[in-house]
């Protein structure tokens, strides 16, 4: 008996027979699917390439980046996410200012660990955050404290307060789409 799945067509629910992916009725677009995993194929060597730069160069970059790098591979940095989650109930912490529920899958510190290596193990420098509002922070700790690969230390002094951080990454966000439309 030949193997079969179900067609990938929306709502359809005939079956394909292996190794396509459309049943007969819908067999014209199994070479739309075949171009677009080419595609695919194509772009994402060149992906595993930057990544593996990234991973193997970028982070390791002088003996500081190492250092956090291997505790971000530690038990014990997983066993601090698991409680920070826990205690975040997996919601953004800066959405959650903003008055937004949003799931957050990030942990995030709040003083940036390459401005305050001391704080880099303290359960109350961390938050739960959700991609868009890491992002957005990241671009506000270049600004505000001059973190990042080229960056210059500002010496502005440290914010703490949640809401601020918040607020302040907002208006970053809002200002980098206002120019740019």
């Amino acid at each position: 008996m030949p193997r079969v799945r179900r067609c990938r067509f929306p709502n359809c629910h005939a079956y394909a027979y292996v190794p396509n992916h459309y049943c007969k009725k819908h067999i014209k677009h199994e070479k739309e699917l075949q171009e677009r995993n080419e595609y695919y194929r194509l772009h994402h060597k060149q992906s595993k390439q930057s990544q593996w730069h990234y991973n193997h160069i970028t982070r390791y970059r002088n003996p500081i980046k190492a250092t956090q790098n291997k505790f971000y591979h530690s038990k014990q940095w997983r066993e601090m996410r698991a409680i920070v989650f826990n205690r975040d109930y997996h919601l953004c912490q800066y959405c959650k200012t903003r008055g937004q529920l949003t799931e957050g899958n990030i942990v995030d510190h709040i003083l940036p660990v390459e401005r305050y290596p001391e704080h880099m193990k303290d359960l109350k420098n961390m938050v739960t955050c959700c991609g868009r509002c890491h992002y957005w922070k990241t671009r506000f700790e270049e600004q505000y404290y001059g973190t990042g690969l080229h960056g210059k230390p500002t010496g502005n002094p440290p914010i703490t307060d949640v809401k601020l951080i918040a607020n302040l990454s907002q208006k970053i966000a809002n200002e980098r789409h206002r120019t740019s439309s």
